[in-house]
């Protein structure tokens, strides 16, 4: 059978998706490789298909029980003989699958990776032929991908033990950083990196301000009768009051998160894939692997952690190819507190990079969708026309020049600038480690001295949305050159952005609004929590004869303010 055969025997499609015939080809023939497809891309079939035709059973490492489970149903459902081994099963039907593992009787078999890794699982598969190894969400592999899982960095034992069977990891969201890291974690550096469009021009792309958002929920559910659409919340709380605010406004919604128990989850997915309930109010766990192609709106109700989580989650709307819409609320108060989360964690420099280029977005005035994609690694040379940006846009103006200046101080600095550096090697400043690393002996010193710190950290800023430097994140993340970056400095390419006085007009309006707003409780608090500080620190000052910056700076006020350390050992961590 040829796999165009199994393609129309098993999945009942005349014709492969793009990309999919290369990559189930690659398998085919015995190599390894990374696949990134967009959420309903169809990444699945890309190792299903190779299973079903290689000698010996497909294994799959899935970190969803849930997400395993519907696959498996869904292979059942079309003839495929398949099943999962995970620690919600009874001991029972855990040997029962293992017996038919043994006899060769299944086609693929969906393992979690901490059962994938015990000692009796290892000698299952030394006792078996395994056609190929499928790495699903690869990305929590990486710990520069946006949901690091440190069990799965000990996949890399797959290739080490089994050489001759092809390993395929699978994401729907991975920046060029995070691939390969991907590659060298799983031990496949040499293999091919097939990489689909993440454009989906589909997806109307829009951010709003915080202060009205139930309002706007409201208005915006009212004015499309029977649409199905996800509303995503960070908190497990937030997901219940808003369900019920909607339900009091006589709309048909229910929440999702994940204290809620497995039979009140399953019920509430599967009313929302029939069609019965179809506004749903969630954390970020819910839509993974749901196969329901109508979801007409996905809403942020707070900003999301990184642009990779943001992207796999409005990639939930308009999976049929209808026009969908997306709507991030975005507030300065969700960034703080995001901040906060990530202080409590591990792997903190990637998270904070990560949500400082979420925070970009959400407040950018250029193009959503080019600074989306430029993340990705994709070039869209025309502005898209269906984000609020394109509706609405702001005062542009010819920067080739800004951006070559730029440019060419990243290049002659050896590319081991970062953004603050870099804004002073432009302005022409004499700090000490500027002067020490060489820097002021460069031709483009001083280059834009006509411009104040504030006007380049903006230009920057934007010259990275549009994908002409990157951060490296794996070296202190100075700057390098993208190939695009490189046409412009030749001047192939010409360059447009935003101007400063628009930024500037944007902040003053800000500062305006927030001087308006009346304090929340919680604002209220850091506020007071601040003053009572700086009044200690001041006590404390005067009681030891020392200037109050000498006790503690105002740098480590603003920590003990954010992480409210509750016990010696926290207040000195």
């Amino acid at each position: 059978m040829t796999p165009q055969e199994a393609l129309q025997k098993y999945f009942g499609y005349d014709n492969f998706r793009p990309m999919q015939a290369e990559v189930i080809s690659e398998a085919m023939e015995g190599k390894d490789a990374l696949v990134l497809m967009p959420t309903g891309g169809g990444k699945s079939v890309c190792y299903q298909i190779p299973a079903l035709l290689r000698e010996g059973v497909g294994v799959i490492v899935s970190p969803l029980i849930s997400l395993m489970k519907d696959q498996v149903e869904a292979l059942k459902a079309n003839g495929i003989a398949a099943a999962y081994l995970n620690s919600s099963q009874p001991m029972a039907e855990q040997q029962a699958v293992i017996t038919e593992v043994q006899e060769g009787t299944l086609a693929m078999l969906y393992v979690s990776p901490e059962r994938l890794l015990t000692r009796d699982f290892y000698n299952l598969l030394k006792s078996i032929p395994v056609s190929v190894f499928a790495i699903d969400e690869a990305h929590c592999i990486s710990a520069w991908g946006h949901d690091f899982r440190p069990e799965y960095t000990k996949l890399k034992f797959l290739k080490e033990q089994f050489a001759e069977v092809p390993l395929m990891a699978l994401t729907a969201t991975a920046d060029p950083t995070t691939r390969e890291d991907i590659q060298e974690q799983l031990g496949i550096t040499n293999t091919r990196q097939f990489v689909a469009s993440f454009d989906r021009p589909n997806l109307d792309l829009m951010v709003l301000p915080a202060n009205r958002r139930i309002e706007i929920i409201t208005r915006f559910i009212q004015d499309r009768p029977g649409q199905s659409g996800i509303i995503y919340c960070l908190a497990r709380k937030t997901t219940e009051q808003i369900a019920t605010k909607l339900r009091n406004a006589g709309f048909n919604a229910a929440h999702y998160h994940g204290q809620m128990t497995p039979e009140e989850r399953n019920r509430v997915q599967e009313q929302f894939i029939r069609d019965q309930v179809p506004i749903i109010c969630a954390t970020v766990a819910f839509g993974m692997g749901i196969d329901k192609s109508n979801v007409r709106w996905v809403m942020h109700y707070n900003l999301p952690k990184n642009l990779e989580g943001y992207y796999q989650e409005i990639g939930r709307a308009g999976r049929d190819g209808q026009p969908s819409e997306t709507i991030l609320f975005y507030s300065y108060g969700d960034v703080q507190m995001l901040n906060r989360f990530i202080e409590e964690g591990g792997n903190q420099e990637v998270e904070r990079a990560k949500l400082d280029s979420m925070n970009e977005y959400a407040q950018a005035k250029i193009c959503r969708r080019k600074i989306l994609l430029n993340y990705f690694g994709e070039r869209l040379t025309e502005d898209c026309g269906h984000c609020d940006v394109c509706r609405n846009p702001p005062k542009y103006l010819d920067g080739t020049i800004l951006a070559q200046k730029a440019l060419s101080a990243v290049v002659r600095s050896q590319q081991k600038v970062g953004l603050q550096m870099l804004t002073d090697v432009l302005r022409g400043s004499r700090k000490k480690e500027l002067l020490a690393a060489g820097h002021d002996k460069i031709k483009t010193f001083g280059a834009g001295a006509d411009l104040s710190e504030f006007a380049w950290q903006q230009y920057l800023l934007q010259f990275i949305q549009l994908g002409l430097i990157r951060p490296n994140f794996k070296h202190n993340h100075v700057l390098e050159l993208t190939p695009t970056g490189e046409a412009v400095l030749k001047g192939e390419q010409p360059v447009r952005v935003v101007s400063v006085d628009t930024l500037m007009q944007q902040r003053k309006q800000e500062a305006a609004e927030k001087a308006v707003r009346p304090k929340s409780k919680k604002e209220l608090f850091y506020d007071g929590l601040a003053d009572r500080l700086k009044s200690l620190r001041y006590l404390l000052a005067q009681e030891e004869g020392r200037a109050p910056y000498m006790v503690f700076s105002d740098a480590t006020l603003e920590d003990m303010q954010s992480r409210l350390p509750v016990a010696e050992h926290t207040f000195k961590a």
